[in-house]
């Protein structure tokens, strides 16, 4: 893990957004919300820099996005 402020500012982001869909997913009792929030919040730990948290955010949003889209 890389700790310059960029890369950490990146993962403070990326897991409070993590949190906040996670929150959102439990309340409404959504699937793709909760399993998107808890990849979020663990998913910086592994990324390399601020460039791979966010990279790595987009994909998991994509996919939450893909996801909602698909009736789950």
């Amino acid at each position: 893990m890389d700790f310059s402020a960029e890369a950490l500012f990146a993962s403070l982001v990326v897991s409070v957004a993590g949190m906040a869909l996670f929150r959102y997913g439990r309340k409404e009792q959504r699937l793709p919300q909760v399993f998107g929030g808890l990849v979020l919040m663990i998913g910086p730990y592994f990324s390399g820099g601020a460039l791979g948290t966010w990279l790595f955010a987009a994909g998991v949003g994509a996919l939450v996005w893909g996801a909602i889209r698909c009736g789950l």
